[in-house]
């Protein structure tokens, strides 16, 4: 399966982090060069990113900031942007909101450094879940598509499910049901403009989200294989044993 031609070719990773909850392992080095399966997980997000059709990245930066800028200099295979979010975290929302002048006009992919993940038709089609991602984005009647995985296919994951998915492909937070059946695996496509007028500098884009959700223009693809959310030394350990099968 070729990338599709509505593909976005600009990603924002979003690896500025604290890692608290991977110490040991980010005590001298942060999340997003800790190692699955023996490569750095940012290498596992630029690697599938590059495979569906990105070709430019930026990638924010804070805890252990020049070390992860020399890791990213090794990339020469990549076009790399940093966004220096040093002197302050700002949040998922409020990285995307500094690194805009870097993204750009055009839809975008917007990617978590925590997530691996074997899809069904890995050996065949191993990008397959992101081209399906780009092919479903929808620019006007979408604020965002996100990228999900089945709860009972989900390992690293704390809470009861984030999502439910109508036929068409709409999605409604979980809020106060008990469970829902579908994670965010922390990718999806959106446009660098959505979070422009949000006054606060540090946010989330769940805040986002919640709003657009509700209007029926938060969309998501489901993944059909294993997602490993890796944020904590067990997760890490139960990833790696899954890719060494």
């Amino acid at each position: 399966m070729s990338s599709p031609k509505t593909a976005p070719t600009t990603a924002f990773v979003l690896a500025a982090g604290l890692g608290t909850r991977m110490r040991p392992l980010t005590d001298d080095r942060p999340k997003a060069l800790v190692e699955v399966g023996g490569r750095a997980l940012i290498d596992h997000m630029l690697d599938r990113l590059r495979d569906a059709g990105a070709k430019r990245f930026v990638v924010n930066v804070h805890a252990f900031a020049d070390r992860l800028e020399a890791h990213l200099l090794g990339r020469t295979d990549l076009d790399i942007v940093i966004s220096d979010e040093r002197e302050a975290l700002l949040e998922t929302g409020g990285g995307l909101k500094k690194a805009a002048p870097l993204l750009g006009h055009e839809p975008i992919w917007v990617a978590n450094i925590d997530s691996v993940w074997i899809e069904d038709h890995a050996k065949d089609e191993p990008s397959r879940a992101l081209k399906e991602l780009a092919a479903a984005w929808d620019a006007e009647a979408m604020d965002a598509i996100l990228l999900l995985a089945r709860m009972d296919r989900t390992t690293g994951f704390d809470g009861a499910g984030d999502f439910f998915m109508d036929g068409d492909n709409r999605l409604a937070f979980r809020n106060e049901a008990p469970a829902a059946p579908l994670n965010y695996m922390g990718v999806h496509i959106t446009r660098p403009g959505l979070v422009a007028d949000v006054p606060e500098a540090a946010f989330s884009l769940s805040k986002i989200w919640r709003q657009s959700a509700p209007q029926g223009r938060l969309h998501g693809v489901m993944m059909e294989g294993d997602w490993m959310h890796v944020g904590d030394p067990e997760a890490r350990d139960i990833a790696e044993a899954r890719l060494a099968r």
